[in-house]
């Protein structure tokens, strides 16, 4: 492989090239938000965009670097807000890095045993997220939440058991406060 370069559009979080888009809909969605009826609702009425990912180009393997810039939304299904679907990395033993761009948020972190951890997401925060911890972001403000995320070439994803249980914890909003609550379906 060569070195290259990529340009990233820091108004918009989009990457302008080498790279491949993911799309993730409601629809892509189904069963990662509690209020189910909402969920349907929305789907039947436009299906929105929840978040996209741009992903550059690079060896899904060892020795490399994936990244990425994720966009997610503003707004909620329910009284929960938009996030992405949240995985373990298929590598378990692998660590991930997260630096905001511009808008707030969450960081959900939950480990298999369900001990939780929840950080803050803002412009210039990064996180670390250490091996073994499945993770979610949590779009919570009224513009986008961009950030720019790092991770060995190996990691791989790990999207079916969030799939099948969820996180035992949601981000919601309450009487115009942001609040974390135990999730019912878990």
């Amino acid at each position: 492989m060569e070195p290259f370069n990529s340009y990233l559009n820091f108004n918009t979080g989009e990457i302008l090239a080498n790279c491949n888009i993911i799309v993730r809909h409601l629809s892509d969605m189904k069963g990662m938000y509690y209020d189910l009826k909402a969920t349907q609702k929305i789907i039947n009425e436009d299906d929105r965009v929840i978040y996209k990912v741009y992903n550059i180009d690079v060896p899904e393997k060892y020795g490399h670097l994936q990244h990425c810039t994720s966009i997610i939304y503003p707004g909620r299904v329910g009284d929960e807000f938009h996030m992405t679907k949240g995985h373990f990395h298929a590598q378990e033993d692998t660590a991930e890095i997260y630096l905001v761009l511009q808008g707030t948020g969450k960081l959900l972190m939950q480990k298999k045993d369900t001990e939780v951890k929840i950080l803050d997401m803002q412009s210039g925060s990064i996180s670390y997220i250490p091996p073994y911890w499945a993770h979610r972001t949590i779009n919570t403000g009224n513009t986008p939440l961009i950030f720019f995320a790092v991770y060995p070439g190996e990691a791989g994803h790990n999207y079916g058991i969030i799939e099948n249980k969820g996180f035992c914890k949601l981000i919601v909003e309450r009487n115009g406060q942001i609040k974390v609550i135990d999730n019912p379906n878990y």
